[in-house]
């Protein structure tokens, strides 16, 4: 899993358990209706938003997202490297024997060593790219509407409770226990939307922008070498990609 996702979101919800663990008993803050509310209400809420299709799928990209690891930027560049040299020594049939671990690089590869016509290489890989944008960019909307909707059942919440306290006002000793029974849907509320969904839907933007810049990598790189073009004219190319640090770090390096 992503670890900075894993540390932030494990430590958030640490400290909000700690603060309620240290101020007194967390049974006070377990109420199964206001939890039906709050969950069940928002998930029903944001399905009407969306398809089922999307919605579904939103939690499978937000999981793929983060237990898989990207590969470096760098690394794709100096693979790219190795691809082009081997190519113009030995001919892009060569490129078939090589081992990629990258799976958009390696399908690229394949259709390169097969013979495609560049235009179909770009288009096809160009697909690609595209519909991984397009799914992170739907899955990021579904965790910004549910971030939406949350704190929104969470006051619906709360005012079923008001409604329901101010009915039974006859005894004083009741309305402390269903004031913090009433507020409860509120917390639930903001919790699910500000430790759980704006940061899913913030991390879901982030990586497709970091996505789409890997198999942007590959598929200029690709078509580079497929074009014959010089491994050094390729890597100055594929370095526009990475940051500052990361051209000069690797200049130095070779230097």
């Amino acid at each position: 899993m992503d670890l900075a996702t894993l540390l932030g979101m494990v430590g958030a919800l640490g400290v909000v358990m700690a603060a309620i663990i240290t101020g007194g008993s967390p049974v006070i803050f377990i109420n199964v209706p206001s939890v039906l509310i709050v969950l069940a209400g928002t998930m029903l809420v944001v399905m009407i938003k969306f398809d089922l299709g999307h919605f579904l799928g939103a939690f499978k990209v937000a999981l793929g997202a983060f237990s898989k690891k990207l590969e470096n930027p760098e690394d794709i560049v100096q693979k790219i490297i190795e691809l082009a040299t081997i190519a113009r020594k030995d001919g892009l049939l060569a490129l078939e024997n090589v081992e990629i671990e990258n799976e958009f690089l390696q399908h690229g590869v394949q259709m390169v060593s097969d013979g495609h016509a560049p235009d179909v290489v770009n288009t096809l890989l160009t697909k690609d790219l595209q519909q991984t944008i397009d799914r992170h960019q739907w899955s990021a909307k579904v965790f910004t509407a549910t971030g939406d909707v949350a704190p929104a059942m969470g006051m619906i919440g709360t005012l079923i409770g008001l409604v329901q306290m101010l009915s039974t006002m006859n005894d004083p000793k009741t309305i402390g226990p269903a004031m913090a029974i009433a507020l409860l849907t509120t917390l639930y509320g903001a919790i699910l939307a500000n430790m759980v969904a704006f940061p899913i839907a913030d991390k879901l933007n982030l990586r497709k922008v970091e996505e789409g810049r890997i198999k942007a990598i590959c598929i200029d790189g690709l078509l580079a070498i497929q074009d014959g073009q010089n491994p050094r004219v390729i890597e100055s190319m594929l370095k526009t990609y990475l940051a500052p640090a990361k051209r000069e770090g690797d200049e130095k390096s070779a230097a």
